[in-house]
């Protein structure tokens, strides 16, 4: 009997040792080995594991590349105002990217087709679309991000002045440690249930990934977690939890974007020309007016004079 009562402990903690042996930064990982020897990877290619760092936020270009892969592959992925005049938002969505062995995105990307494009370091294009002979330079920094946050309708009024803190305490906590002093300001609109958070770094530092955060958010927000634990970002203001229900995010690179006309969709091109269209209209308008108002003028002291 004493036998079999040591079996079972030998057994319950060798399942213990494996169910130890994963990752938290990345639910979709394949972990194998025990304590010190735990070593996890996700697939981006057949045949092609990418190692992992489960004690970090997974760099942002591994987790595109493995969620392309999962969805050609039929497996789950569940995707989903400016600060400045030169913020923009990725408008292309996700494609298979180019990654550096240190999980950076190359500053050139094709997509595996004859059409390039440069991106900043948060993935996200920043140029128009060009052949393979394009030249992208340098990868560009984004050094600032802009969270426009919609949260759920709540009980009791917010207290604004609480946010701020609350907001950066969640960042912090929910991903790995991220440095709640980068949280440099927060707005509230009562009304929209909307949220501002400028996330700023120094121009110039390269420590901080702040594309990672944005991404891991962007999943928690509009669809599932892309860690283990399945909780969302969750502020608590007040004692009271803040759901969000959806994000939108600026980026502000160290360098302006270099995007022009010849790009823009036929939707866009209509507004310019009705506004330019509306403009000439409303300087027309105000030149005859005017020139009507001078007739007018003239012809009065014609008849004044004539008396004299």
């Amino acid at each position: 009997m004493n036998m079999w009562i040591v079996l079972a402990i030998v057994a319950f903690a060798a399942g213990a040792s494996a169910q130890s042996c994963s990752c938290a930064t990345m639910k979709w990982a394949t972990c194998d080995g025990e304590g010190a020897a735990c070593g996890c990877s996700i697939l981006i290619g057949d045949s092609n594991p990418q190692p992992l760092n489960c004690s970090a936020l997974i760099p942002k270009c591994f987790l595109m590349k493995a969620e392309m892969y999962r969805a050609k592959k039929g497996l789950d992925t569940r995707s989903g105002g400016k600060p400045v005049e030169s913020a923009f938002v990725d408008n292309d969505g996700i494609y298979d990217p180019d990654c550096e062995n240190n999980g950076k995105f190359r500053a050139k990307q094709c997509n595996n087709t004859e059409e390039c494009w440069c991106v900043n370091s948060a993935g996200v294009r920043r140029t128009d679309k060009g052949d393979k002979n394009l030249v992208c330079e340098k990868l560009v920094e984004t050094h600032w991000l802009r969270l426009q946050l919609t949260h759920k309708p709540v009980t009791t009024p917010l207290s604004a002045e609480n946010l701020k803190a609350a907001i950066a305490d969640a960042i912090n906590k929910r991903y790995t440690n991220f440095d709640k002093q980068l949280v440099s300001a927060v707005e509230y609109d009562a009304d929209a249930r909307m949220i501002v958070v400028d996330v700023k770094k120094e121009k110039g530092e390269r420590k901080t990934d702040l594309a990672n955060m944005a991404y891991y958010m962007e999943k928690d927000v509009k669809v599932l977690p892309l860690f283990k634990n399945p909780e969302k970002f969750v502020p608590v203001v007040g004692g009271q939890t803040l759901e969000m229900e959806n994000i939108l995010v600026y980026y502000v690179d160290e360098d302006p974007p270099t995007f022009t006309m010849k790009h823009l969709s036929g939707g866009i091109i209509a507004v310019i020309v009705v506004v330019v269209l509306a403009v000439i209209a409303g300087l027309l308008v105000l030149f005859f007016a005017r020139k009507r108002q001078n007739q007018k003028y003239n012809k009065a002291q014609q008849r004044e004079m004539e008396p004299m």
